[in-house]
């Protein structure tokens, strides 16, 4: 759509602003804007004053339907980036008197945020990212999913904001964090405060109680509208797998007698890429224009050279999925497409993945993926279109649809095993072939073959990893990361996958339980932390709590809060399993403090988990023991690839669980690649109550490796 920034406090505002839009020019080619506070526009940045001041804000426009010249002047000042689909019911509803979405959100802003309801932005139905500047607050949203970006620095001498993280770190500025979008960010201009205040999320209860037929006529009618709204009047076009998610899209749109093209990209292979012979058979059967693009695998890396730092992520699934979605980029701008449509939110809104057949909450598992979405896909899709010069458009993750999908009951949703079963019900009512409508879902990187040729490229330079390779695309690291550690194997084994992945590990954080039977925390081991911080180079922040049901969270809070500040943290890393209890809780916290949640064990098979470990040069004990079948010869042993063996058989016995993950044991890591040092306990002391059994270690050294395995 759009590109915005500002500046305050700076000797030069006003430049640094101009450069940052000149960075950002792919956002926005049809005009420009600058306000100082008095507002200036121009056809061309050359053309914007070059007047000193110590505040600024800037605007690049993308015109789909008309040219509206921002930032534009009410009782405030706005500069947004903004398609806002109920406009003129919000303009007839309040009388503005106004003439475009922007002018609306303007009076909207003039009316209601000044008045600290911020609760008020639910009625705008649409994407936006803002800032709103009112003589001496500026106040900064996005929308509620995140689709449109926004990116901010604060520190004690300036403030400053940006559509693109890179933009602000050329210019400059450094400590940039992402707006999470359940908050609207207020800074007094004066005295150079910073506030925050939270929005409410979508929640999934209650659930419909309604009959089948009816929540299913009512789930097609939402997403009708959902398509419907956002089919603009200039070319556009659809990134098309074939799948039911674009098919269906495309479906509606024909029937509508839209003049659009599908596009398809995949890698060009003796054997045709799945999504790629999907997306050919689809566009046949239902009569659809389709362009496809592929790429030779000796063409991929000049690609790479301009997608990775675009994205700002070496991560592999990211660059897989910015590959592909890159490439449908390029032949839409060819054919002068203004806007592309995608069918990304599906599987999140409809329960598509596998960890959603897994979850024992169908329904929460869906809020927890919506709630990572801005990081996980949203800001990579955004700067790769508009890099393009192209708007993308969502319909599944339409406000209204989502809202009343979340509720939907989860038996609708997965039915004998399969996914989106209700949408895929409701495309076959609508005509899909029945191929098309149960299609099952093949992740982008994967249907186009590119993860496939990033693996190739990876061994023929004589890399690792995946991970390795990209890193050389992109040499600085994704994110910063607290690792919340409790000593054991899970957090430090999510830790390590993290770090592999590129993220750079700034800390770890333990919460230390006076409460030996915690909900939240381990206990066991947790002594061990202080060595072990050390063996990896990090530092480590310990918080007390007495480990009191519920009451602990407001510690874990006063943790994450002290980290964020002291190691400017992007995320946190987890290392839960399958328990919805504590990762429900570490979300809901994270989110309210602006951190992103990475979970890289969730719902990974449990039966593997441990070999996988060994395999990865982990050396492990266990330090507490509380299932039949185990005992206090358990205790203070390497775990070995027969004591894994062992834990399957009195799974079957007992059923216990192999992973340990309902509480049969507890453990501690002595070795791993993150380690620069291993361990050596040198005493232990055996406690024993009843059915639990725990190993306390007295005393303990680390001592030199062999070699240098660590990364």
């Amino acid at each position: 759509m759009c590109a915005i920034v500002g500046v305050f406090h700076h000797a030069e505002a006003v430049e640094k602003v101009l450069r940052a839009l000149a960075l950002l020019q792919n956002r926005g080619k049809d005009g420009c804007g600058l306000a100082t506070p008095a507002i200036f526009h121009a056809r061309t940045l050359m053309d914007l004053p070059r007047q000193k001041s110590h505040h600024a804000l800037g605007h690049l426009l993308h015109a789909v339907v008309e040219n509206v010249p921002q930032p534009l002047q009410g009782q405030g000042i706005l500069a947004a980036n903004c398609e806002i689909y109920n406009w003129q019911g919000l303009n007839e509803k309040y009388k503005f008197n106004a003439t475009n979405d922007a002018e609306v959100l303007l009076r909207f802003l003039d009316a209601f945020l000044v008045k600290n309801d911020g609760d008020k932005l639910k009625e705008l139905d649409g994407v936006y990212a803002f800032a709103y500047w009112n003589d001496n607050t500026l106040y900064l949203a996005r929308d509620l999913l995140g689709e449109k970006p926004l990116w901010y620095s604060h520190n004690i001498d300036s403030f400053a904001f940006a559509s693109e993280k890179k933009a602000l770190e050329k210019i400059g500025f450094v400590d940039i964090q992402e707006l999470n979008p359940r908050q609207i960010l207020v800074y007094e201009i004066k005295d150079k405060k910073l506030t925050i205040t939270q929005r409410p999320f979508f929640t999934y209860l209650p659930e419909h109680q309604y009959a089948y037929e009816k929540i299913k006529q009512k789930t097609a009618l939402l997403l009708a509208n959902a398509i419907q709204k956002r089919i603009p009047e200039k070319k556009f076009g659809l990134l098309f797998s074939g799948g039911v998610d674009s098919t269906f899209i495309a479906h509606h749109l024909k029937q509508q007698g839209c003049d659009f093209t599908c596009y398809t990209a995949a890698l060009d292979s003796e054997t045709p890429a799945a999504d790629l012979i999907a997306a050919q058979k689809a566009a046949q059967e239902v009569g659809l224009k389709l362009k496809i693009r592929t790429i030779k695998l000796d063409e991929i890396p000049a690609y790479l050279k301009k997608i990775v730092p675009l994205i700002e992520d070496s991560n592999v699934v990211k660059v897989g999925v910015a590959l592909t979605f890159y490439l449908a980029c390029e032949l839409a701008k060819k054919d002068g497409c203004k806007v592309l449509f995608s069918g990304l939110g599906s599987e999140e809104i409809f329960a598509g993945y596998e960890r959603h057949k897994q979850s024992g909450n169908i329904n929460r598992e869906c809020v927890s993926g919506l709630l990572k979405m801005y990081e996980r896909d949203l800001y990579r899709d955004d700067v790769i279109t508009m890099h393009h010069g192209v708007e993308l458009r969502l319909p599944f993750l339409d406000t209204e649809l989502v809202d009343y999908a979340l509720k939907i009951p989860s038996r609708y949703k997965i039915k004998d095993d399969v996914g989106k079963w209700i949408l895929r019900d409701i495309a076959l009512g609508a005509g899909l072939p029945q191929e098309i409508a149960l299609r099952k879902k093949t992740a982008a990187q994967y249907g186009s073959r590119l993860d496939q040729a990033l693996g190739k490229l990876a061994k023929k330079n004589k890399f690792t990893s995946k991970s390795a390779y990209l890193r050389t695309f992109y040499p600085t690291r994704n994110l910063k990361l607290g690792v919340l550690f409790s000593s054991g194997k899970d957090s430090t084994y999510a830790a390590y996958i993290m770090q592999k992945q590129n993220y750079e590990l700034a800390c770890l954080i333990t919460m230390r339980s006076k409460n030996p039977d915690s909900y939240m925390f381990q206990s066991a081991g947790v002594e061990m932390v202080k060595l072990q911080a050390e063996a990896m180079g990090l530092p480590l922040l310990i918080q007390e709590t007495l480990g009191e049901k519920e009451k602990e969270l407001a510690d874990l809070e006063t943790a994450l809060e002290k980290a964020k500040e002291k190691y400017h943290l992007d995320g946190v890393v987890s290392g839960a399993l399958f328990s919805t209890y504590q990762r429900d809780r570490i979300e809901r916290i994270c989110d309210k403090l602006g951190l992103k949640v990475f979970a890289p064990l969730w719902h990974k098979p449990q039966e593997n988990q441990l070999s996988e470990l060994l395999q990865a040069g982990f050396r492990f004990i266990f330090t507490q023991v509380a299932a039949e079948g185990l005992d206090k010869t358990w205790l203070n042993r390497i775990i070995t690839e027969k004591d894994i063996e062992k834990l399957k058989e009195l799974q079957k016995k007992y059923a216990l669980n192999v992973a340990g993950e309902g509480g049969e044991f507890e453990s501690v890591v002595l070795d791993c690649p993150l380690f620069r040092k291993k361990i050596i306990i040198e005493e232990v002391e055996v406690q024993a109550e009843k059915d639990n059994v725990r190993l306390m270690i007295r005393k303990a050294k680390l001592e030199a490796k062999n070699e240098l395995s660590y990364i």
